[in-house]
């Protein structure tokens, strides 16, 4: 599924990422735990394809397919999806038009047939029910006016809606009370199988309480220090990182 061999990736002048090796295989969850600063938005950033994230050493591979030599629509074409942290506000764009606009831009790069209006509402209604969404939702314009927990549950509506093969979900927890919270790793976890992968970077246990991972890596100051099973989180979230790190020197 994911392959990344000593992926170096830089920010202008400033070197960010130092090192990264990781896989993640088919069906799998994985974890990305580490401070501010670490790295870790910055790996989901050069992953994913943002301007101004440049990869400067190692490789990165999905699918057989070479990341670091695609546009961005292109890797999203083979299923990669990105959770933002802090999802953009789109005054003027219609979320129904927005999200069908989207699945349809998916199937036409597949060579599949695109999702006439009615087809693509009873999908988008079913799927918000499941997360508890208001059908209102879907005439709004993209997260305007939508508290921080709409905004997350939005973006599980898209990666529902879309059914990508790999989700990096960039700190998905931030700012959502614990029914947020829940619904939204519901949302991710419907979505689990052999088929689907995710690389869910975090600060803090608590989200991996709900979505359990396959395993966990520390990523510091660009690189990852270790790895374990879901007991790794706890361990972090007992002791902090600074023996880690401090071992890790």
């Amino acid at each position: 599924m994911l392959e990344i061999k000593g992926l170096e990736a830089s920010i202008g002048d400033k070197q960010i990422l130092r090192g990264i090796d990781l896989v993640v295989p088919s069906g799998e969850v994985h974890a990305v735990m580490g401070p501010n600063g670490a790295g870790k938005s910055t790996l989901g950033y050069v992953l994913s394809g943002r301007a101004g994230y440049e990869a400067t050493a190692g490789l990165a591979t999905f699918n057989g397919a070479d990341l670091l030599d695609i546009e961005p629509e292109e890797r999203a074409a083979l299923g990669l999806f990105l959770a933002f942290q802090y999802p953009v506000e789109l005054p003027g764009v219609g979320n129904a038009n927005f999200l069908r606009t989207a699945l349809n831009a998916l199937r036409r790069a597949r060579g599949e047939a695109e999702m006439d209006a009615p087809g693509f509402l009873k999908l988008a209604r079913a799927e918000m029910k499941r997360l508890s969404m208001p059908d209102d939702m879907l005439k709004r314009n993209v997260n305007v006016g939508f508290s921080g927990g709409e905004k997350k549950r939005n973006e599980v509506l898209q990666m529902a809606i879309l059914r990508p093969k790999l989700a990096i979900l960039d700190e998905t927890d931030s700012g959502l009370d614990i029914d947020a919270l829940r619904i939204v790793a519901d949302g991710v976890n419907a979505l689990r199988g052999p088929d689907f992968s995710a690389l869910v970077i975090t600060h803090y246990q608590r989200l991996l309480e709900y979505i359990v991972p396959d395993r966990v890596h520390v990523l510091v100051s660009g690189r990852i220090i270790r790895s374990g099973g879901p007991e790794l989180a706890l361990e972090l979230e007992a002791n902090g990182y600074a023996g880690m790190v401090a071992d890790a020197a």
